[in-house]
């Protein structure tokens, strides 16, 4: 099939540049943030760093939200007068209903869509994004394409380490004992988004342990597969972040890095201040 015929498709839980999604034509659906019941399109009304700022600086109830159908049935009903059939990859089914969603507008906009499930978000969502591209340029078949993409997600990583526990206290994560005792201790659990899911991994006495518990996950990985490239993650905290890409450049010399800005799907529950590391096992 023809590449000119085929419509890319995400949401903003991809981390992907400005000039990236205008250079491959990518069409990017908005998540939306809900700030005390206002509602923002990500991207569009509200930028990540602003999202951050508001949360670092204001009291009250930060939340997300999947994309509405209507923003996918008129996206799609678009698509299907220039392309013959789209490629959706979104964020994972169990953490949002974004997935779901973006499958019943195509249906009903009529419009033909391979949708793979990432089973994650952020930087391995990139890493799919990139690789479809490429596979595809490359004339394989859209069939064995997504059949690629989703043997990707049995092999990504993405472990997060929360500043603190105000919000996934907030968000029910953690129960208010549990919260003043992690805050005596200096205890910060790290978590890892695993089938598709959140689930806390392990818990550590200080920030030090906890980015040596990550890095000696990364050099494992490295050792037993191959690991290109290592995306740290931050809640608008790219100090501390670049704190932590000193230790990697440290530990594995030569192995690509990159800052990335975590998306907030992921930082309304984690908080400000989060950092953690991810890759993909390629």
């Amino acid at each position: 099939m023809n590449q000119s015929k085929i419509a890319w498709i995400t949401d903003t839980t991809a981390s992907l540049s400005k000039e990236f999604i205008e250079k491959h034509n990518i069409h990017v659906i908005p998540l939306q943030v809900v700030i005390n019941q206002e509602s923002f399109k990500e991207t569009v009304d509200i930028s990540q760093e602003e999202f951050y700022e508001r949360m670092k600086n204001e009291t009250g109830t930060f939340q997300t939200s999947q994309p509405s159908i209507g923003d996918f049935v008129d996206l799609y009903k678009k698509l299907r007068e220039e392309y013959d059939v789209g490629i959706a990859i979104h964020a994972s089914s169990i953490l949002s209903g974004t997935f779901q969603t973006s499958k019943m507008g195509a249906e009903m906009a009529e419009f033909k869509l391979l949708a793979v499930d990432s089973q994650t978000g952020s930087y391995p969502l990139t890493f799919m994004m990139k690789k479809g591209l490429k596979l595809v340029e490359q004339g394989i078949d859209i069939i064995e394409v997504v059949s690629e993409l989703e043997a990707i997600t049995e092999r990504t990583k993405l472990f997060l380490v929360p500043s603190n526990l105000d919000q996934l206290h907030k968000s029910g994560r953690v129960t208010g004992g549990q919260k003043i005792l992690a805050s005596l201790l200096n205890i910060k659990p790290i978590l890892a988004i695993e089938d598709g899911t959140a689930k806390i991994k392990d818990k550590v006495r200080s920030e030090k342990k906890a980015f040596s518990w990550l890095i000696d996950k990364l050099i494992e990985d490295k050792g037993n597969h191959t690991v290109n490239k290592v995306a740290i993650l931050h809640a608008h905290d790219e100090e501390k972040a670049k704190k932590l890409e000193q230790l990697v450049n440290e530990a594995i010399p030569g192995l690509e890095t990159e800052l990335l800005m975590l998306i907030t799907v992921a930082g309304v529950h984690t908080g400000v201040g989060t950092v953690g590391l991810s890759w993909v096992n390629e």
